[in-house]
């Protein structure tokens, strides 16, 4: 059966337009307009997680402290370029599963993500509370709470009839392999125990890569980041670059909070990082105790699921 969808339009015409005090705008490179969150009736970040303490704060004493460290030890030692690679290769099989995405946000009740030092609820909440905080501000980019939602599906990963990967290979920051592991990386000193820290091919700033050459080109650190990117472009998603820009590289903090990396970027990149900074803010601040009803919410986003995605999907 041929599922044929609209693709949205994103040739849009660029502008430039000054900020208005009432309603207040953000115009990005590629057309989309999008309101300025506005801090009486907006989101609001927070400055303090659910355990007391200053969001991805990883040197303050708390209960997960020493979990989220031997996390990083572990993903800094085995994350490799032949093991990316490896399971690129595995996984671009999609043989695992054929369910919808919201049988998918289901299965991550079962998850609890042992690198995240500012949340310990199960995942299908981070997802609808990032989804819910971007509808607030930006009600008419449906596209963007869609995005929200599905960020983080890859982390079934974890799950036995995903092949049940250590935590190491499926969530945390994600970085690039195939050259110079940058200092903005959190606990880089566990880098020392990574074969391709000596690897003189990988451990130079530019390293397998051409300046410029586009993150598409660049081989990131594996888990459910890349894993969702593959299968949202597997499935013949109409939702934007933008948006796979975002699913791809949402935990990509060495690049779009500490600024590392960007002699590799092309173009596009720039304008679509644009859009990350945009949705960090919801992703990271919107951890909350304070749990959505799933129910609720439920008939929106399946909505959204029909309009940019088939029924079903190869996982």
């Amino acid at each position: 059966m041929t599922i044929i969808i609209e693709k949205p339009d994103l040739d849009l015409q660029i502008m430039e337009q000054k900020v208005q005090e009432e309603p207040r705008e953000l115009v990005l490179d590629a057309g989309f307009k999008v309101q300025k969150s506005v801090t009486n009736t907006g989101f609001d970040a927070p400055e303090i997680n659910s355990f007391g303490q200053s969001f991805r704060d990883y040197e303050a004493e708390s209960e997960r402290k020493e979990t989220v460290e031997e996390f990083y030890r572990l993903q800094h030692i085995n994350q490799t370029y032949d093991f990316v690679k490896r399971m690129r290769e595995e996984y671009s099989k999609f043989d695992r599963a054929e369910m919808s995405i919201w049988e998918c946000c289901e299965l991550l009740n079962e998850v609890v993500d042992e690198s995240d030092p500012d949340l310990d609820e199960p995942q299908i909440q981070h997802l609808l509370q990032s989804a819910e905080a971007i509808r607030k501000d930006y009600p008419d980019q449906d596209w963007l709470h869609l995005t929200a939602l599905i960020h983080d599906l890859g982390k079934v990963l974890l799950l036995p009839q995903f092949g049940g990967l250590p935590q190491w290979a499926v969530v945390g920051d994600t970085f690039p392999l195939g050259c110079a592991f940058d200092e903005s990386i959190i606990h880089h000193k566990y880098f020392k125990g990574n074969p391709d820290h000596n690897n003189p091919a990988y451990n130079t700033k530019n390293g397998i890569y051409k300046e410029g050459c586009g993150l598409e080109n660049v081989m990131i650190s594996w888990g459910h980041d890349d894993y969702m990117y593959l299968v949202t472009k597997e499935n013949g998603t109409t939702l934007p670059p933008a948006a796979l820009f975002i699913i791809r590289f949402h935990s990509f903090y060495p690049l779009h909070t500490a600024g590392a990396y960007k002699h590799l970027m092309n173009k596009e990149d720039e304008e679509n990082l644009k859009w990350l900074h945009i949705f960090n803010k919801y992703d990271l601040y919107s951890k909350s105790k304070v749990l959505i009803d799933v129910e609720e919410v439920k008939p929106y986003y399946m909505s959204l699921i029909n309009k940019y995605f088939p029924t079903k999907l190869k996982w």
